[in-house]
């Protein structure tokens, strides 16, 4: 055994658990069919496609074919009413047997994460995590017992649009979701401590290459078709416009001038001492014209207020019941409600709304909120421009100025995966040497 191939054979990667199949007389594209097959074939993997790309009949899809290889069912995990549109995709592509249950076992069961507790993994040969990124929004115990809930099951399939808004560390949730690797051992292989910040990490130097041939191995990351080998011909996403308003801030008690709001709690002081300004533009922006609108906002008080101001608007507020929460999301949906106002939280993932094309958004520190929250209405599928309307005040600079940074940093991170796992699919581990190797005179 050559040196190389002493190396080669302590390099990590996943070999797959899955079975071959071709998914044959489907209303897929190209690169969708090809995605169920790839990750059929691998058994358990994540797809990492940004908004709009059609996760949800990709997943039916992977799902329909694992059950009727196993004989067994599967489960679909989705936000709350994300579970109802997934079950209306599943009639649209001709998929039977489809149910959102809150208990009851069928061959394609769909629940929300919330319902979860209300199932045996033992009845599934599969497991589908939609929009897999939000279960690091949950507490430690509840992540846990959604972890915990995969690991006897085959086929495991994680999909979501972001799946590392921070950093490339909160990959190792999908990694260790999928039993591919523990999350602290894919830090201890591939990554070191900050020496800035012993709690932050960053990949290591040499391991760079290594860990992207790795994270290829059992996952594919795209944001349009062509970055995984086929055409962008029918997914060209319109114009997105940001427009900013900057409402006048109140100097504080005693002092002359505006200060900036440092602090999270002179933060939250700013919020409430502006937020009938705040709301008043918003429901002016809305009111404009008779179209539909999304209204974001991140307090209680903002929510109900808005909801009174804005014309037909309805309020879907974390107090309301599963069942509220689904009827007017789902009711937006269907164009039955004008003006949607809710928190990021809430209805920021999963939802397709691309009847609607203006929304208003109060600036957070959460890039991924903000970017979720967008992707409602600018994905593929929209046929208009989009326009996002930021409404901040001058003391919360700080806050608009971190969430662009953040924006920025995502940005610059989701496409330096895309490009590294794009370019790790195509390079193989066959050693090719191009230089002939000179024995010194000394030796000879």
């Amino acid at each position: 055994m050559d040196y190389h191939s002493f190396i080669s054979k302590k390099e990590r990667s996943y070999i797959g658990c899955g079975f071959d199949c071709t998914v044959n007389g489907s209303k897929l594209f190209d690169f969708q069919q090809h995605l169920v097959e790839w990750a059929l074939h691998i058994g358990r993997s994540a797809i990492f496609a940004d908004c709009g790309l059609g996760k949800s009949p990709t997943q039916l899809h992977w799902a329909d074919e694992v059950r009727r290889h196993t004989g067994k069912p599967v489960l679909i995990l989705a936000p709350l009413a994300v579970s109802h549109q997934t079950e209306r995709e599943a009639e649209k592509f001709g998929i039977e047997d489809v149910h959102v249950s809150a208990g009851k076992v069928y061959p394609i069961t769909i629940t929300n994460y919330e319902k979860l507790k209300h199932f045996n993994c033992d009845d599934f040969s599969g497991v589908v995590a939609d929009e897999s990124s939000i279960l690091k929004s949950y507490s430690g115990k509840i992540r846990q017992e959604i972890t915990e809930f995969m690991q006897p099951i085959d086929y495991r399939l994680l999909c979501t649009a972001t799946p590392a808004p921070n950093d490339y560390m909160e990959l190792g949730n999908s990694c260790e979701a999928l039993s591919i690797m523990r999350r602290v051992e894919m830090l201890s292989v591939y990554f070191t401590h900050d020496s800035g910040s012993t709690q932050d990490w960053i990949l290591r130097g040499h391991a760079e290459s290594a860990f992207w041939r790795f994270m290829a191995s059992w996952s594919r990351a795209l944001r349009k078709p062509s970055d995984i080998g086929f055409s962008d011909d029918r997914f060209v996403l319109p114009e997105l416009h940001m427009e900013q308003h900057t409402l006048r801030s109140k100097p504080a008690e005693g002092s002359l001038f505006v200060t900036e709001a440092i602090t999270l709690d002179d933060q939250r002081k700013e919020r409430k001492a502006t937020i009938n300004e705040r709301c008043e533009t918003v429901a002016s922006i809305a009111n404009s014209e008779d179209k539909p609108f999304l209204a974001w906002c991140s307090l209680n008080d903002e929510s109900k207020m808005l909801a009174k101001l804005i014309d037909g608007a309805e309020e879907v507020s974390g107090s309301d019941s599963d069942d509220e929460k689904t009827r007017k999301m789902l009711g937006f949906s269907r164009g039955e409600i004008k003006c949607l106002v809710t928190k990021p939280s809430i209805a920021g993932f999963g939802m397709n709304w691309q009847h609607c094309n203006r929304m208003s958004f109060f600036p957070s520190h959460s890039h991924e909120a903000f970017y979720q929250s967008i992707r409602r209405c600018w994905r593929f599928g929209q046929t208009k421009p989009v326009t996002v309307h930021i409404v901040t005040t001058e003391a919360e600079s700080r806050v608009l100025d971190n969430m662009r940074r953040k924006e920025r940093a995502a940005e610059e991170m989701y496409s330096k995966i895309v490009e590294h796992m794009r370019d790790e699919q195509k390079r193989t581990n066959e050693y090719k040497p191009t230089l002939r190797v000179e024995v010194p005179k000394w030796i000879a």
